[in-house]
Order: C-alpha cells, then structure tokens, then sequence
C-alpha cells in the first residue's frame, strides 16, 4: 500500500480546520485509509543517516498517510484534502470540464510511425493559468513520482512529461530516432548530450540509472520535438531543459507517452484534475488533439463521467444492511459518486451511479458496493450470526474426498496456485494455444507467471523435491484451477480439481486404476458399459503428458471429467523424477 507524507499544518488548512491526531485518526479510518507515523523532514532525515541528534521544536510536523493503492487520486495532498473535505461535507464534487477551444485553434501533437517500435502512445493536456507556490510546485512533483512508481510501473507503462509551454512552440511531434541524432540539455544540465551519450552519463546517477533499461538497448528511442525542433524530452528518462517548469510557470503542458494507452489516459486524468485547482478557472483543462500516423486524431484529457447502473439489493445484501435509496445516494455522494435512481420501468430499484474521472478504480458493482460500505462505517454495520454455519457443497464434497483418499495411505500436499510457463506447458509436453492459461501481468519472477490449469506441476515438483523420499510416495492435492472464460465478467473461472500421484519402483496403471473406482464407489456412482449415461466409465486419451496406451479419460454421465495413466517419462525427465509414476486428475465439481 502506497503511503504519503504531508505537513500537517498545510493539511489541516486544506481542510479547513485543525484536529487532534485522534481526530484524524478516526477520520481516517472512517474514510478507508491509515494514519500510519507521525514524523518530521528532519526525523526522517536523521534515520536514513543514523544520527541520534534530538529534535527541535521548530520541526514540521509530517503526517505519513497509508492509501489504497488503487485510489491513484489521494497520492499527494490535493486530492487527499479535497476527498476528505467531500466526505465531510465541506466541498461539493466538483465537475470538471475540458475548455472549449475551436479545432483550428487546438494544440496538436503529431504522432510518427516510427513510434511503434518502442513506445506507441501519447496523451497531452494543458493547465492554463496555474499558480504554484513552493509547496504546491513540490506536491505536482512528487505527485509524479508516486505515479511512476505506481500505475506507471517505474515508467515502463507510462512516463510523464511536464513542460512550461510558454518556452514551446507547437504544433508538436512525437518521434522515434537512431541515439545519435538525438541532441539536447537534458534537465539540471548545462551541456547537450547525444542520447546514446545520456544513456552512458546517467548509468552513475542513482535516480535515474534504473530507468535506462527501458530503451537503451531499442535502435531508436523516443522523443518529442516542438516546431523549431526544440526537444521537450526524451520519455521515459529525462525532460529538456529548455522547457523546465518553475514557480513562475502559467501555463503546463503535460504529456504521457506509453506503451499502455488505457493506463496513460488514467495518469493524464489524475495529474490535470488533482491540480487544476490551481488554474485560474479552476477544474478546467485544456485539450490537445494528438493526430496518429495514420491521419486518424484523438482529443485529450478524456473527462466523460462513466455511468454503471447497481441494484440497491446488491448493496443492501452484499453489506448486510437497510437502507433507503435517499441514505445510499448520500452515501455514494460522500465518496465522490453520483448517483440517481434509474428511470426504466424493468430496472427501477437500480441505481445509475456516475464515476467522475477521478475514480478510475471503480470497475464494477462492488467496488460502488464498497464505497457504500466505508460511508456508512465499517464499525456501524451490526454484528449478526449467519443463518447457516453448514459449509457449501462443494467444500463437503472437497472434504469427504480428502477424507477417504487419506484413507487409502495418501499424502495430502498444499501447492502454489502460480506457477511458471515453462511448468505448466512445455515441461508438461503441452503447447500453449493462448486461450486456456491466465497469464500474470507482471510477475515478481518467473516462477510464478501463470496461474495453474492443471494440479500436475506442483505435485510433479513435490515429487522431484522429494525423490529421495522412501518409496512409494504416494501424495494428492485437493485444489483450485483457473482456466480463461470469456462468458465470466472477469474473464476466467476457478474450477476444483483432485489430484493423486503414485510413485515407486512399480507404478502401474492399475495401482491408480484402483484410486479412481474407489472414488467412484464413495460418490456412488456405478461402473458402466461405454456410452452408457447412468454413471462413468474410462476411454483411450491422448494426452501428451502421459504414455501413448498407458492412459485414459473418465467418462461420467456422459462427461469427460479428468484423465489418469503413467505419467512420460519426458515429462518425469524434466521434473528430475527417477521413478516412473501413475497419475490422476478429475473435476470434483463435475459430481454436484
């Protein structure tokens, strides 16, 4: 969870009135986020140095602010101030509006073809008439950075680009060249720099080293020019000069190149509505047109409202309250959302809610459900016993397998959900088709890439942990799955499986052969003649993971419902198994 430091004393009077750090813990809490240390510059500064030095009574009192981490809108203290003065009261949403400027009359930014290669996207935006003062100038910066290092991904998805337009020139172009024709002063410098040459000077700065990897090995970087060919920067690594903001700046032009066009439209709405406050007319932004390269443009900021329409009884069940329609419209209001009753005959008792631009966490009916919840305190909502402490089917089913597979002389093992690619495929002699696996967007390592569609590789890799284990080892796992499903609104659903494996010097198709009927014996549901739908029976397969005729699929009420047989010796080779093994995996669901 991201945490942001403000000066008390600069918040409270964003708030409009002072309180005590009880207060505005309970304050906090109300609204959902943490009041996580109490510390000063100086403070912070003496830990990071060790110094033991005692603290002067002059320090400024710094509060550290714990937030979500999808709530990009409260990473600095404007937007922090301005949503707990909505959710007291204080201030009205505000709506923010995109001025009207003739398309003759509009900025424009060109965009080349040669951008695709590294960084295809751009957005743009101007705040008119700002007025910084020292610590608002430090807020925009820092606001900035905490985008970077959150959606922006330390830049590789978005970069950010601030500029003192009176200094340019448009129209402007975004483009893509060789390092060598790259010429500039890059910020905080006195001298031009050939790009390829920035790349080899700032491998020594501590700051900005870690983003050379993003484009120091591309045979063109990316670079915006203005029309007398002055470069702004060159994203994602450092701004020109020429163009720096200061505190005498008026007019901001702000741009965001990306390689994520929906995650760059989102920081270019966090940064021009959490600062247009400080325009002259305030809560409005200019708009740019970006023109692509294939004659095609695009107006930017986006700062349409998104309408969802919610069931009351969804909130009101999901919660576990009652409320009226007037308390929840109340409610949403105090978290930024507007909301109205909807007026269609079929959906009346639904709620359209309008999210603003600011919210752009809010995706789906639960996180408006959510909202509901945090107004109306989390600490409110009664306390009640539910109905029923009888666990759902599927766990009484889950467990009664367990229960007798435990029975038969079987290990239970508990394995990670996330495995990696390699693992899941081609290890498995599979081949990715690029429609079953969900893949991890960005994944800590690459063992943990893609969620599991099968419960084969971490018993595999138990096994080959474990090899020198006496023998037989013989384990199961009872465990969810995730294949994609594009009729789920996630687009995936979890499936349970049961997995057992048999490993020894002898493991023969009937040792798991037996596992299966007894399985089948304990559901109760009899051994058929093939195509017979009244119970199950077994069929050749083809599956790569395990030997040709040493295998099969279990047919159940017409169903195929999981596979065993002797796992490929391939397959064992990659694991570092020995021993040859006997595997099975079915659908526990199927039975329901």
């Amino acid at each position: 969870m991201p945490t942001v430091s403000v000066g008390r004393d600069r918040l409270f009077e964003a708030l409009g009135r002072e309180y005590t750090q009880e207060e505005f813990e309970d304050l906090c809490f109300q609204f959902g986020i943490e009041l996580d240390d109490v510390t000063t510059e100086k403070a912070i500064m003496r830990k990071e140095k060790h110094l033991e030095e005692e603290a002067s009574e002059d320090e400024e009192i710094i509060y550290r602010i714990e937030v979500p981490a999808n709530r990009y809108d409260l990473l600095c203290l404007e937007g922090l101030a301005q949503a707990l003065r909505i959710f007291t009261g204080v201030q009205k949403i505000p709506v923010y509006m995109v001025t009207k400027v003739s398309k003759e009359s509009m900025i424009k930014m060109h965009i080349k073809p040669e951008t695709s290669l590294i960084r295809p996207f751009i957005v743009c935006a101007v705040l008119r008439g700002i007025t910084f003062d020292g610590a608002s100038y430090n807020s925009f910066i820092d606001l900035q950075d905490r985008l970077h290092q959150n959606i922006c991904r330390r830049r590789t998805l978005v970069a950010i680009g601030t500029h003192d337009l009176d200094t340019l020139q448009g129209p402007f172009t975004y483009e893509a060249l060789p390092p060598s024709e790259i010429n500039f002063v890059p910020l905080k410098q006195a001298k031009s720099f050939r790009a390829d040459e920035l790349m080899e000077f700032y491998k020594s700065d501590f700051k900005l080293k870690k983003f050379l990897h993003i484009i120091e090995n591309s045979p063109v970087f990316p670079v915006l020019f203005d029309q007398n060919r002055t470069v702004l920067s060159l994203p994602p690594i450092i701004n020109g000069a020429h163009s720096a903001i200061t505190l005498n700046t008026k007019n901001v032009f702000i741009e965001c190149t990306a390689t994520d066009l929906t995650k760059a439209k989102i920081v270019l709405n966090t940064m021009v509505t959490t600062f247009s406050v400080y325009c002259k007319n305030k809560f409005e932004i200019e708009p740019v047109e970006v023109v692509r390269p294939d004659g095609t443009s695009c107006v930017y900021p986006d700062l349409s409202v998104y309408n969802t329409e919610v069931p009351i009884s969804y909130i009101t069940d999901s919660i576990g309250i009652s409320l009226e329609a007037k308390e929840v419209i109340n409610l949403l209001n105090k978290m930024q959302l507007h909301a109205k009753l909807s007026e269609s005959g079929d959906k009346k008792g639904n709620f359209v809610v309008s999210v603003p631009p600011t919210r752009s966490d809010v995706l789906h009916p639960c996180d408006v459900m959510e909202d509901v919840a945090i107004a109306y305190g989390y600490n409110s909502i009664p306390k009640r016993k539910p109905a029923s402490l009888r666990p759902l089917p599927l766990n009484q089913l889950s467990d009664l397998i367990r229960f007798e597979i435990a029975m038969n002389g079987f290990t239970e093992v508990l394995t990670w959900i996330l495995c990696s690619h390699k693992e899941n495929f081609s290890m498995l002699n599979r081949k990715d088709d690029n429609s079953t696996a969900v893949i991890i967007g960005n994944p800590r390592s690459s063992d943990f890439e893609v969620v599991r569609t099968s419960l084969i590789p971490g018993i595999l890799k138990t096994v080959g942990h474990n090899k020198d284990h006496p023998k037989p080892i013989k384990i199961f796992e009872v465990g969810d799955i995730s294949i994609l499903d594009e009729t789920k609104d996630v687009g995936a659903t979890n499936r349970r499986q049961l997995a057992a494996l048999y490993c020894g010097s002898q493991s023969g198709f009937e040792l798991i052969h037996c596992l299966v009927d007894r399985i089948m014996e304990v559901i109760g549901t009899p051994f058929v003649t093939s195509g017979d739908s009244t119970g199950y029976y077994i069929k050749h397969s083809n599956e790569p993971e395990f030997l040709l005729g040493r295998q099969a699929n279990i047919i159940h009420k017409g169903k195929q419902i999981g596979t065993f047989g002797i796992v490929h010796p391939e397959v064992l080779n990659n694991f570092d198994i020995p021993d040859p093994c006997s595997y099975l995996e079915l659908n526990i669901e199927s039975f329901l």
